[in-house]
């Protein structure tokens, strides 16, 4: 009974993320990229914590997989020049460090490409061209004491 409800909860979650995917914009696309990368490294410590290697093994692996598929393929680099090359070199050392946790075991270097790519993320955002051209929130008016 559990299984079968599991995996509707699963195939639930697919088509919510399916649809996420198809409604993005470029920028979120990657935004969600890092997204994946980052949480695929946090189930790979919590798995090398625990000592279950295919399960540590199968999230580094997917972390790679999106920095090399997802990220690296996504840079132009005759557009974004030295910046995306330079993004290139990072994606690059990320993945090796990556596969390096993942042969020596050592969650510490899992969290060394954790928070690179959590600031890359943070940076991404901070460029968001629709933050920029939305309206500024409203704010409550405040009273004037007479």
């Amino acid at each position: 009974m559990f299984g079968t409800m599991q995996r509707g909860v699963g195939a639930y979650a697919k088509v919510g993320l399916e649809t996420g995917v198809a409604a993005a914009s470029p920028h979120k696309l990657i935004v969600m990229l890092y997204d994946g990368a980052m949480v695929s490294i946090l189930s790979g410590i919590t798995n090398m914590k625990a000592g279950n290697v295919p399960a540590k093994g199968a999230a580094i692996s997917k972390a790679i997989n999106i920095i090399d598929n997802g990220l690296r393929a996504a840079l132009d680099k005759k557009a974004g020049g030295e910046i995306a090359e330079n993004l290139d070199a990072l994606y690059e050392y990320i993945s090796a460090r990556l596969l390096k946790a993942n042969l020596s075991n050592d969650p510490a270097i899992l969290e060394e490409a954790h928070a690179l790519l959590s600031e890359l993320r943070d940076a991404w955002n901070a460029i968001d061209p629709q933050a920029a051209a939305a309206p500024a929130p409203m704010r409550a008016p405040t009273l004037m004491s007479a």
